[in-house]
């Protein structure tokens, strides 16, 4: 839901094996003439049918600029004060360019980009040959978003210095030795200088791009063509591939994952680790090369049409980086990407000398397949549907209570919120909507009875965001469940996507989509999400940063407001209930082990999270080090599942089987939140009348 600092991210995780160059020997990125045109035309939709229309003047280009700028260098590592004041002067001339279609000023600024990070890296990988003495005392800064630019070389030199002999210090707890840790920080300063060369124009448009976008509002945003073929996947939960999850490790594009029942694992032929070191098309196609060739271009030639066949040379993961390659055929088919669809389970509850049965189902995020719907497809996939059926068999297997788990869901379909609404309310109003003209619209299920009438609860957290506070709202203004966790993220817009090539008659597209905001959301009640979120009837301690995470982060975001309640009847009282409900779960809590570690280690990160800075002596490291270490031993001891010490790796330098194992440990870790929101139901179903309680 925020900006991410597109660029540098990239750089930092993701490893190829190609060979730096200098900056006169760097690609030559342009704006192409439909890229300049989507800019122009995107300006226009903003300027005439944005919910809160923003002039492009010389105070938006300001904002634009400024965005763009901490999109590249958000942590002020890269750029000097000279950049800055350079970019300074063209600050009031970006709206002329973009309604002249001439996007030189971000390209011209991205080269000088390049050229930081290869003068950056180079200094970094210089510094590696003697070392670094580890008894003086200083510090490295953990956040540098509003420190000062350096004004001289030396500054910039010094700042990376830091910044190295910090990589280096937690390589050194983790106890490497100092072979290895010149070894790794080489290659991984060496992966930076790398990633230079593979950039596009078409990345330095779709930053650019975003920058513009969210000056103008933080959830209007802009699609290339490519970026909005994923899209369309993450909706519907399917695409047509080999069923793989591909990730980029020193060059090679490598088996991550074969996803269950996907043609890649059927076949017998492919393993997790294996590497794919060609791909070519059709069963007699000229294979080609694609070590060190970005992901996403490799992920695109393995796609295609369903029923037709790719190559794949493959260096199994156990081979040399020279021999035992061999050619597979794989023949696509559609695959479900059922990560993100809804999950149940089933949470015993023990209430004195009964055990009571809680159904859980995890929603991460509220898809639907448009275009199946659109063709007809009775069976196609959307989140109420999948959620319905669980439901389903949460009542054959005769649970007592639900519990919606709705964290870190950013949102989706609208028509899915107000459909899975409609499986726990019925028959009524869900949601309102407020255009730019103040006209009001409600927005209605027509479900004639719920699917689940029996005691209801909704987890959420400062993830949970757009159509899960809609839904969360609408259970809240009923009456009809508990909301538990934190205050929700915020996000009470609404969002339409323009196909811009539709707009400008292409025939193939070229252009890609923009999306703005045309109305706010408004709970039945009146009120709205927007800003504040949804308040929890009971709160659970936050792991989440409420100053990066969340509608009130953004300088530029619409405030909280009411209008008029729409026509609803309650379905239930809540503030009667919530007072027992509170107090059975601060008892509870007050014995629970696991859920007091789960309070200690958020107070831990909320205080790390306010640390400044980070000592860069080795003693003191140390020290702090052996406090975290007897405090995981303790809880080893006590049966607990600990995660590792730091050991200063970034996710591509550890081994695939060490990312999965670790991976491994957190998902199977107690899920305390969910469980206690499981008590918490457990306890309202004991509460409530028989006739409140479920149709079993």
């Amino acid at each position: 839901m925020r900006l991410k600092p597109l660029f540098f991210s990239l750089v930092i995780g993701i490893a190829t094996v190609a060979q730096a160059r200098e900056p006169a020997q760097m690609p030559v990125l342009e704006a192409t003439a439909p890229e300049a045109e989507a800019a122009a035309l995107s300006a226009q939709f903003l300027e005439r049918y944005a919910y809160r229309p923003v002039p492009l003047d010389d105070a938006l280009s300001v904002k634009v600029m400024n965005k763009y700028i901490k999109s590249l260098d958000p942590d002020r590592m890269l750029f000097t004060q000279s950049d800055i004041d350079g970019f300074a002067k063209d600050s009031k001339k970006i709206d002329d360019a973009i309604q002249n279609k001439n996007l030189d000023i971000p390209f011209s600024m991205f080269k000088i980009y390049n050229q930081r990070v290869v003068e950056r890296m180079t200094y970094a990988r210089s510094l590696l040959k003697n070392g670094f003495d580890f008894t003086v005392q200083e510090d490295y800064p953990l956040s540098r978003e509003d420190a000062p630019w350096a004004k001289t070389e030396e500054q910039a030199n010094e700042l990376w210095r830091k910044r190295v002999k910090s990589d280096w210090l937690r390589l050194k707890l983790a106890d490497q030795d100092e072979a290895k840790i010149r070894d790794t920080l080489d290659k991984r300063y060496k992966n930076i200088l790398d990633r230079v060369e593979t950039y596009k124009a078409d990345d330095v448009f779709q930053s650019f791009m975003a920058a513009f976008t969210t000056a103008v509002d933080p959830h209007t945003d802009y699609f290339s063509a490519k970026a909005s073929a994923e899209f369309d996947i993450s909706m519907k939960l399917s695409l047509v591939g080999i069923g793989a999850v591909l990730q980029e490790r020193d060059g090679y594009t490598t088996i991550r994952e074969l996803v269950a029942g996907g043609p890649a694992q059927l076949s017998n032929k492919l393993a997790v680790g294996d590497r794919i070191i060609g791909v070519g098309q059709g069963e007699e196609g000229p294979i080609k090369e694609v070590v060190g060739t970005r992901l996403d271009e490799v992920v695109q030639m393995i796609r295609g049409e369903a029923g037709s066949v790719v190559r794949l040379d493959i260096l199994p993961a156990d081979a040399g980086n020279a021999s035992g390659h061999r050619v597979i055929n794989l023949v696509r088919d559609k695959v479900s990407l059922e990560k993100q669809a809804a999950k149940k389970s089933v949470v015993p509850v023990k209430l004195g000398d009964q055990t009571l049965k809680i159904g859980v189902i995890a929603l991460p995020t509220f898809y639907e397949d448009f275009e199946a719907r659109r063709a007809g497809d009775k069976n196609y996939r959307s989140a109420s549907r999948d959620v319905e059926k669980l439901l389903g068999e949460l009542k054959q297997e005769k649970v007592d209570g639900v519990v919606i788990d709705l964290r870190d869901n950013g949102g989706g379909s609208l028509a899915e919120a107000i459909d899975l609404t409609g499986l726990f309310t019925g028959k009524g109003p869900v949601v309102q909507q407020r255009n730019a003209a103040g006209k009001v619209e409600v927005e209605n299920d027509d479900r004639s009875t719920p699917a689940w009438d029996g005691p209801l609860g909704v987890l959420i957290n400062r993830g949970s965001a757009s159509a899960s506070e809609i839904f969360a709202a609408a259970i809240q203004d009923y009456g009809r469940g508990v909301i538990v966790g934190d205050p929700s993220f915020g996000k009470g817009t609404v969002q339409t996507v323009v196909d811009l090539d539709r707009v400008a008659g292409k025939q193939e597209p070229e252009l890609g989509q923009l999306k703005l905001t045309i109305a706010q959301f408004f709970r039945i009640d009146g009120g709205t999400t927007q800003l504040r979120g949804v308040t929890p009837d009971i709160n659970t301690p936050s792991v989440q940063d409420p100053k990066t995470l969340g509608e009130s982060s953004y300088d530029n975001a619409l405030p909280w407001t009411t209008i008029k309640p729409a026509k609803y009847k309650k379905q239930g009282d809540m503030t009667a209930l919530v007072p027992e409900l509170e107090s059975r779960h601060e008892a509870r809590i007050k014995d629970d082990k696991d859920y007091q570690r789960f309070v200690e280690d958020a107070a831990e990160l909320k205080a790390q999270r306010e640390k400044k800075t980070i000592s860069l002596n080795e003693a003191e490291r140390r020290k702090e080090m052996a406090a975290v270490a007897a405090k995981l031993k303790a809880r080893q001891e006590a049966g607990v599942v600990v995660p590792e010490l730091d050991d200063g790796l970034q996710a591509n330098e550890r081994s695939l089987s060490a990312n999965l194992a670790l991976e491994n440990a957190r998902k199977n870790a107690k899920d305390v939140l969910q469980t206690e929101a499981a008590a918490i139901v457990a306890d309202m179903a004991d509460i409530l009348p028989g006739k409140d309680k479920a149709s079993r």
